[in-house]
């Protein structure tokens, strides 16, 4: 918990006692249902939590914005940022009905209202979001098909709405197809060295009706 407030000081007393609140929640409900390994659940905010705040540091939301979490697995980066910024609306979406499970029963334990999990294959879900969001579930071509036509035509931040992926290691090839994109690399932010080769993608998209 130090280490979120070491990059997040300006926390309140509810964001602490829900940051807090994770630890505890996700052993119990890893316990049921595995959907996170022994020594990730050990290092919980190093390597999901801090790591899923990492966006926050690239691009702060505004009140009232929409962000889709594709392939949440077990609420990330959605939770975290969704913690962060009580006044935006998350949306955690993941194929496998277990993992949407202990999405909803976390969020149920921390009592946010701003995230509606949803099991469902992204390419199922409709709707316009202002930032999609997402670790590192499929190649970026791949991940572009799939939420086609889902990012919102008006653009409310400086940074243009489409993916803010987060990713590892060297992404010149994957990333060759996509010149608009801009790497962020974590290890410019957090100096812990998990995040040496972690980045932050953010690949502007267009609106498609």
């Amino acid at each position: 918990m130090e280490l979120i407030q070491k990059y997040f000081p300006q926390l309140t007393e509810v964001q602490k006692y829900q940051f807090n609140l994770l630890q505890s929640l996700y052993e119990d409900w890893n316990l049921k249902i595995n959907v996170v390994s022994r020594k990730d659940i050990d290092e919980l905010y190093l390597r999901h939590v801090l790591h899923s705040l990492g966006i926050a540091k690239i691009q702060p939301f505004l009140s009232g914005s929409s962000i889709l979490d594709v392939g949440t697995g077990g609420g990330f980066p959605g939770i975290p940022l969704a913690i962060l910024y009580p006044d935006v609306q998350f949306h955690l979406v993941d194929s496998i009905g277990k993992k949407i499970k202990v999405v909803e029963e976390v969020v149920a334990g921390l009592e946010i209202k701003n995230v509606r999990a949803t099991n469902a294959r992204v390419e199922d879900v409709s709707g316009k979001y202002d930032f999609i969001v997402s670790r590192a579930v499929a190649q970026m071509d791949t991940f572009v098909h799939w939420i086609n036509g889902k990012v919102a035509k008006k653009s409310n931040h400086d940074r243009k709405n489409g993916i803010l992926y987060l990713k590892g290691g060297d992404l010149t090839e994957e990333l060759k197809l996509y010149p608009k994109a801009t790497v962020f690399p974590l290890s410019e932010i957090f100096t812990e060295d998990f995040y040496e080769t972690k980045s932050v993608v953010h690949l502007p998209l267009k609106y498609k009706g």
